[in-house]
């Protein structure tokens, strides 16, 4: 019965492929007719271990037939060069010699074949080893379609859990692991990294006085016009919790982050969102706290949200509506000229 027209697997129907290494011509044609006769669709053919690795190396065949007795290298260095020329890869090698002695069984598993054939090889016997490799090839296959499933699989877990479900934005999770391989790209390249906190001013009297619903619109509006603010590829943004967000802007200098923030804040109060309970004018404003550094060994993902929090309540207490620079001990309100 040919091989194609194996029940064990939908997979067996698939091509099958075996590179026959025979220095005898006469062996090596009756060893191709056999697996011709099993249904094997595709027989590659050599006879020294040069001309083999080049075929193994360009056809990748699904199994190896390798006589342990060839001119030059033998089939134990062939055995070994082709494990090395597929790293983290694996094809079924069935090693074959007119001896049938325990020394060369072991010598042929110890360099990385599967089995051991003696010659001359019954067909019943070719047949039965073709099989039985093939359903470990097929149970390989499956394994890493499996493999491969999975990690696809946990990759979208991972960005699911790292997602704000409000508003789309990282969530605080996200934020971290973002943060900290921004600290490190930015020390590696010895450019600067700014980090922003920032916070909806009176957000508590927002909800009391218009109701959660609405104050979860809000967010969701003030989230995408974060999302819009970061325009080149690495800037971020995060909701850190609450009323609470993020901006991490990777080669971004003080005097750009402070461009930034102010760009920001106007274009916040430009979509004039309603907040009646505001003492600071009717609309809903956002405060910020900026640290910027080029980090060095000693920075750290706390160090900088602990400087970025601190101007963020410097920044409250002169008044909100505004941003402030831990570095420059300066706010947005001040780079304006006042209002």
């Amino acid at each position: 019965m040919p091989l194609s027209s194996t029940p064990s697997s939908s997979d067996t129907t698939q091509p099958f492929s075996v590179l026959v290494v025979e220095d005898m011509e006469s062996l090596r044609a009756a060893l191709v007719a056999e697996l011709r006769r099993a249904g094997v669709a595709k027989v590659l053919e050599a006879r020294e271990g040069d001309a083999a690795l080049r075929l193994f190396r360009e056809q990748r065949p699904d199994l190896v037939l390798l006589d342990i007795r060839l001119p030059g290298n033998d089939g134990y260095w062939v055995a070994q060069q082709m494990r090395i020329a597929e790293p983290g890869d694996w094809t079924p090698i069935i090693f074959l010699s007119g001896l049938d002695n325990e020394l060369d069984v072991w010598r042929g598993i110890e360099v990385g074949g599967d089995d051991y054939l003696t010659k001359p090889v019954k067909p019943i016997v070719l047949v039965a080893k073709l099989r039985a490799m093939r359903r470990l090839l097929d149970m390989r296959r499956r394994l890493v379609t499996m493999t491969d499933e999975l990690h696809l699989a946990n990759q979208r877990l991972n960005a699911m859990v790292e997602v704000d479900a409000l508003t789309g934005l990282l969530n605080r999770r996200g934020f971290d692991q973002r943060l900290h391989s921004e600290i490190l790209a930015a020390r590696r390249d010895g450019l600067p990294l700014t980090l922003m906190l920032c916070d909806l001013d009176h957000f508590k009297t927002y909800n009391d006085s218009l109701g959660h619903v609405q104050g979860d619109a809000c967010l969701q509006q003030v989230a995408k016009l974060l999302h819009e603010v970061c325009v080149r590829p690495r800037d971020t943004a995060a909701r850190y919790g609450g009323e609470e967000f993020t901006l991490i802007l990777p080669n971004t200098p003080r005097s750009g982050a402070m461009t930034f923030a102010r760009a920001l804040g106007q274009m916040l109060r430009s979509r004039a969102i309603t907040h009646p309970a505001s003492p600071v004018g009717g609309i809903v404003t956002i405060s910020g706290g900026i640290t910027t550094c080029v980090p060095d060994e000693n920075t750290s993902s706390e160090s900088m949200i602990m400087r970025a929090d601190q101007a963020l309540y410097a920044a409250k207490a002169q008044g909100r509506d505004r941003f402030f620079s831990f570095e420059m001990q300066m706010d947005t309100v001040e780079q304006r000229g006042g209002v």
